[in-house]
């Protein structure tokens, strides 16, 4: 399964793109988007929606999974990042693809195991889970990327899908009765 994250932000929209098996995970790319900062705000969104369309019709995912708003510093912020969301999911509808959306504090549980995480845990998690030699920067790729893991650990994603598909429903017991 592959799965394009996206960590949208106004200045800066990080993506990133996972193949998943399961049990691996691997890089397939990785990135931020970002209009020159002369850049009117409509500008800004354009950079983003032609980038992450045209990320989308080269990579090829089978889905996309976006961090969903949760606070903003202020109105007038949360607003911008309102608008370089739906310049996102506009970027995926047109693609004909999936969009899944995750809170920030279940992405961070998913990855680092503590939904009150730091960035630089996240960034150092995402090292490890990709074989990385450095922790993705800046922090708007590794939270793309934590977005897209974060989809294939949950419910939803390819590991619980691949579970179901393997194991009758009247089977499946607590974790802690797994046996290898």
């Amino acid at each position: 399964m592959r799965v394009f994250g996206i960590d949208p932000g106004s200045g800066r929209t990080g993506y990133g793109c996972i193949e998943s098996s399961g049990g691996r995970h691997r890089l397939v790319i990785c990135g931020s988007l970002a209009a020159p900062s002369s850049a009117t705000f409509p500008q800004q969104l354009e950079a983003i929606h032609e980038g992450l369309a045209s990320l989308l019709a080269r990579v090829r995912p089978d889905c996309v999974a976006v961090e969903n708003i949760f606070h903003a510093k202020s109105a007038r912020s949360a607003l911008k990042l309102g608008h370089a969301r739906g310049v996102a999911l506009l970027a995926a509808s047109e693609a004909r693809l999936p969009v899944i959306e995750y809170a920030p504090a279940e992405i961070k549980r998913a990855v680092v195991g503590y939904g009150r995480a730091e960035k630089p845990q996240v960034q150092q998690m995402i090292k490890l889970l990709l074989g990385l030699d450095a922790a993705p920067s800046p922090h708007d790729v590794a939270d793309a990327l934590a977005v897209a893991i974060c989809h294939v650990h949950s419910s939803t994603g390819a590991v619980a899908e691949r579970i179901r598909s393997e194991k009758p429903a009247s089977k499946l017991r607590s974790w802690r009765a797994y046996r290898p």
